[in-house]
């Protein structure tokens, strides 16, 4: 069943986006050489229970953290350990909040230092798909819609899109229906109606598309090991244009000097 959302709900979940897009920021400021990406999930743990959030992963199905850390050639799932971040890393963060009684999902992927051209172009490529994927989230459209403009957008660079991992609605749970593909059709899938509040999540690779899962359960990795890159909003469908209830701001405030901007 795919739940509509009163403009009430929708003001709920904003609330549990401004904590989230904060508790993101606050992460980003300890992203940088020699810091644990335990110490990372502490961070971020703490500012949302501050702010009288739940971390919405931890102990989902048992997921054992508050940060999902994916480190350079792990797509998403990655569990925050005592590994040090390196110059040359790319790590996605990705987090959820739940506050009154609803959730909020996004996701970031940052350079550590200095990281090569090719590698930088898949982050600033990927964030960009999000963005032609969200235009796409509008009264009228079918699911499939949202994942064509993503498709072909990033596969026009060679980038592959992960078939195996897709978005999904976000509301009193943390997934619900429908499923968002990054992948697809136009014309395709569900239909879009206003109110439909949903994450849109585009996981791309710089090389083959191919996933494995590891031992832990959890953690999924490109199988030819090249870097994958990974951004995320939670979205609300409109009539004429969607509107985004995540935010990137205060991300971008504290990563100015290495904000990706937009490389079409």
């Amino acid at each position: 069943m795919i739940f509509l959302k009163s403009e009430e709900e929708v003001l709920l979940i904003k609330e549990s986006a401004q904590v989230l897009g904060k508790a993101h920021a606050e992460v980003a400021k300890w992203i940088k050489p020699g810091i644990t990406t335990k110490q990372l999930d502490k961070v971020a743990e703490e500012f949302i229970k501050d702010h009288k959030g739940q971390p919405s992963f931890k102990g989902y199905n048992g997921f054992p953290a508050s940060l999902c850390i994916s480190l350079n050639d792990i797509v998403v799932h990655g569990f925050p350990s005592q590994y040090q971040l390196r110059e040359g890393d790319i790590i996605s963060i990705d987090c959820g909040v739940k506050l009154n009684g609803f959730h909020s999902d996004s996701a970031y992927t940052y350079p550590v230092g200095n990281i090569s051209a090719e590698v930088m172009n898949l982050l600033k490529r990927t964030k960009q798909s999000l963005y032609l994927g969200i235009e796409q989230a509008v009264e009228g459209k079918r699911v499939g819609d949202i994942g064509y403009v993503i498709q072909s957008y990033v596969e026009k660079f060679g980038y592959g899109v992960v078939r195996e991992l897709v978005g999904h609605g976000v509301g009193r749970n943390l997934h619900e229906s429908p499923e968002v593909p990054n992948y697809g059709k136009r014309g395709q899938g569900p239909k879009l109606r206003e109110g439909i509040v949903i994450a849109i999540e585009p996981m791309i690779t710089l090389g083959k598309r191919s996933v494995v899962q590891e031992k832990d359960g959890w953690t999924i990795r490109t199988t030819d090991r090249k870097p994958a890159a990974h951004f995320e909003h939670t979205v609300l469908v409109r009539k004429g244009k969607a509107e985004i209830l995540t935010t990137f701001k205060y991300i971008e405030e504290v990563t100015e000097n290495t904000t990706l901007m937009v490389s079409i």
